[in-house]
């Protein structure tokens, strides 16, 4: 990509909000993008006048992987998402080769800068396809492979009643099994916008004498972090399960597992890498080894 190409991308008008395309380190320019994760569900897409961002100017120039999607990369999505379909419905849970590849070459391709971060990974994915691997819990597995039932997660923000910090960043694991009956696990999550000191680094695997329980997670160096994708991971624990009936107020029935108990705390932790992520595609690699796509759902989608 050429360094005019690339200039006259940045200053074109786009539909996005003006605070969803910067991210720089100052207190001052955080607290807009805070302000912009907020309100991302109540704003109405606006065109807006943007000068270059010299930040993601560098970053296109010296790191494709953290450049803005191109016609390419839209290209890669759409031969991905058609593999996906022509598997067929009932392979969620898969283990293709030819999906792994494009996967792969997606991952290559230019993708949102700091998409742990970005505005655009905020709301309601729905999950398509996920790898197949003895590392994750049977319970996990079986759920994925039930493709009669939509997976979607959820990335929001929750406000502090008690106080005036910043808000919690929740990532929900939600199935749905049939209006309006659903199984919701939330997760407290941690970034470099919304830091959870919880949040320390996992030093167990979680496997239980020995036997796969809850999952077997990556440790130490060999859960480092990419350095060539900065701001890609969300670390995250469970927090809290319910099977619901009904809208906001309905019944509620707990999920069997006891997330806050001292005992389990360590083996519910966990990371997503964010590889990928575009407008309506992301692709994640968890910490138990295995690799998501996901869908954006549209709004009204999500408050159906």
């Amino acid at each position: 990509m050429s360094l005019l190409t690339i200039l006259a991308a940045s200053i074109l008008p786009t539909t996005q909000c003006t605070a969803s395309s910067t991210f720089t380190t100052t207190t001052n320019n955080n607290n807009i993008e805070k302000n912009d994760h907020r309100h991302r569900y109540t704003q109405t897409t606006t065109t807006a006048f943007q000068f270059p961002n010299l930040q993601q100017l560098t970053q296109s120039l010296t790191n494709p992987k953290s450049a803005t999607p191109t016609t390419t990369s839209i290209q890669q999505e759409d031969e991905l998402l058609n593999a996906i379909t022509e598997s067929g419905s009932t392979k969620r849970l898969d283990n293709s080769q030819n999906i792994q590849t494009l996967i792969e070459q997606l991952e290559a391709s230019p993708s949102i800068p700091r998409p742990g971060i970005a505005s655009e990974i905020m709301g309601r994915w729905r999950l398509l396809y996920t790898t197949n691997v003895e590392t994750v819990s049977l319970i996990q597995r079986k759920a994925a492979d039930a493709t009669k039932f939509n997976i979607y997660q959820d990335i929001t923000l929750r406000d502090n009643e008690d106080n005036d910090e910043d808000p919690t960043l929740i990532v929900s694991q939600v199935v749905k099994f049939s209006p309006p009956f659903e199984l919701v696990v939330d997760a407290l999550a941690s970034t470099s916008f919304y830091p959870l000191p919880e949040l320390s680094d996992r030093q167990t695997d979680g496997t239980i004498l020995g036997l796969n329980i809850l999952g077997v997670s990556t440790i130490g160096k060999d859960a480092a972090e990419d350095d060539t994708r900065p701001d890609a991971r969300i670390n995250f624990v469970f927090d809290e399960g319910n099977f619901e009936l009904g809208n906001e107020g309905g019944f509620k029935m707990p999920y069997p597992v006891p997330f806050r108990s001292q005992l389990f705390r360590e083996a519910v932790k966990g990371w997503i890498d964010v590889t990928y992520l575009s407008e309506r595609v992301r692709v994640s690699r968890g910490n138990k080894g295995t690799t998501f796509v996901l869908v954006k759902e549209e709004e009204e989608d999500v408050t159906s």
